[in-house]
């Protein structure tokens, strides 16, 4: 989900009231990056407390290592019950079920523990074959799980299209919403917190498989957000001429995945050009995005009703956030890949404390990241940080992060596919956004982008090559050198393609 999908961020499409309650309520972090804008390293991040360097899952199919200690050990360790609903992808999806714990649990009839998990009930976006909601539909009539979208043909991501206007893993969906995904996750946890006694001490990742592709929300839900009537993403431009434009100043990357002449991560499907999407295509595709933006905004509710009737929700600090975004028509691309844009990497982050907790709602815009929140998570639990963790607690305040010297967030990107290797890393300070492109068989690491994000907040101009930007590019890529931790070694093999 992206930053400005939410109502509370300046969206004005998906209607998420419950979401915004809670930023109203709570804290609302305007600069929050997640340290990779992909799925497998970001999340390793967040239940590490890590850098991507330094928990070493440097690409999708690169497993976290099962000795790993994590935020959920932690806890765990010191008196909590911890549990994780929906959406895990520590390991690969398509990995062994031989090899991957995550992909045999749900047929061997168990529920962890994994990664300091007591209870574990699994979700994907489409029916690989081994979660534990897979299995749930298997119960249900055949018809049911015929209606989702086939994902994957082959061996690999479908291109087929759907919907109304034939955009790619597009579908109209048959099932009934109370079958789907996020219907299901959010089940879930009240089904487990309904285990624990009342005076319990217990932490919920609770995780939507989407909005995420494939586009294939329930047909009935339909009904909330009209793709005819939605306007074109602003940054779309609409035309190839326009498209080559605005990618000129980029990395010829950009351009390559535009026009189909070189493909560079498994994000995207083989074969699809993004300068072949229509604009009726664009809006369907966002409309979909959104309707699943929806679905989680009603059933986060759904969750916190629950707490509420078990007196629970004044004692319980609530957080929201997203592993990355989707770039959605920006620049004329679609999916997420090697693009440090802030459409995939500015994610939503809020933080409603206990209302026992006595901390004022508020807004904070200096740059936090995933790897802060289980430093806050042990803030909140009133317990010391585990030596391994890199982050810190979140600050309540702009004035509580300026006394934390909160100056940077760091990004990275990693991939090897075939012959394509990609290598990106990002710092952001000051307003200012500077991307290392270092050595790979794209580049000879002299290139890179760097943008005025105050001035130029959709990364139009890359002043990179700009001479009177070349001592602050220098001093941002000194300090995202300094910065940057070691790197794991030996390097974590990939075991899987998603």
């Amino acid at each position: 989900m992206r930053f400005d999908a939410l109502g509370c961020n300046g969206g004005g499409i998906a209607r998420t009231p419950v979401i915004d309650a809670l930023a109203a309520s709570g804290i609302n972090y305007r600069r929050a990056h997640n340290q990779s804008v992909v799925c497998m390293p970001a999340r390793a991040t967040i239940v590490t407390g890590q850098h991507v360097s330094s928990h070493g899952v440097w690409m999708n199919g690169v497993a976290l290592p099962e000795d790993q200690p994590t935020i959920a050990h932690w806890l765990k360790r010191h008196g909590y019950h911890t549990a994780l609903i929906g959406k895990a992808h520590f390991e690969p999806w398509l990995g062994s079920p031989d090899q991957y714990y995550e992909n045999r649990m749900a047929a061997k009839g168990e529920h962890g523990p994994h990664f300091g998990f007591d209870h574990l009930e699994l979700a994907n976006h489409f029916f690989e074959g081994h979660s534990h909601y897979t299995l749930w539909m298997k119960q249900q009539p055949a018809e049911l799980m015929a209606g989702f979208y086939p994902m994957v043909r082959n061996g690999q991501q479908n291109t087929e299209g759907g919907g109304a206007t034939g955009a790619i893993q597009v579908w109209n969906n048959p099932v009934d919403p109370e079958f789907y995904h996020t219907s299901w996750v959010a089940s879930r946890p009240r089904a487990w917190l309904d285990t624990l006694p009342a005076d319990a001490d217990w932490f919920v990742w609770m995780s939507f498989p989407d909005p995420h592709h494939p586009w294939d929300p329930p047909a009935g839900e339909l009904h909330r957000v009209r793709w005819q009537d939605l306007p074109l993403p602003r940054l779309y431009p609409g035309s190839a001429d326009k498209a080559a434009h605005w990618l000129a100043g980029k990395p010829h990357h950009y351009r390559g995945y535009f026009d189909g002449s070189l493909w560079t991560n498994l994000e995207s499907p083989r074969g699809f050009r993004p300068c072949d999407l229509t604009p009726d295509q664009i809006r369907e595709i966002d409309a979909m995005n959104h309707i699943e933006n929806e679905l989680i905004d009603e059933a986060c509710g759904s969750v916190l009703d629950y707490l509420r009737q078990r007196q629970w929700l004044d004692d319980t600090d609530v957080f929201f956030t997203t592993d990355h975004g989707e770039l959605q028509g920006d620049f004329g691309l679609l999916f997420n890949g090697p693009y440090h844009l802030d459409a995939l990497m500015r994610v939503p982050m809020i933080w409603k404390p206990a209302a026992s907790a006595g901390i004022a709602a508020g807004v904070v815009t200096r740059p936090v990241g995933h790897l802060d929140l289980a430093a806050t998570f042990c803030h909140v639990a009133r317990i010391a940080e585990p030596v391994w963790n890199e982050g810190k607690p979140l600050p309540a305040t702009d004035q509580q992060a300026d006394l934390q010297h909160r100056e940077r967030v760091i990004t990275e990107w990693d991939s090897e596919h075939g012959p394509v290797s990609m290598h990106l890393k990002s710092i952001f300070r000051d307003n200012w956004l500077c991307t290392v492109y270092r050595r790979s068989s794209l580049y000879d690491g002299t290139e890179g982008e760097l943008y005025n994000m105050l001035d130029d907040p959709d990364q139009r101009v890359n002043r990179w090559d700009d001479p009177a930007c070349r001592t602050l590019r220098e001093a941002l890529r000194a300090d995202l050198v300094e910065s940057l931790p070691v790197e794991r070694q030996p390097r974590l093999p990939r075991g899987a393609p998603v």
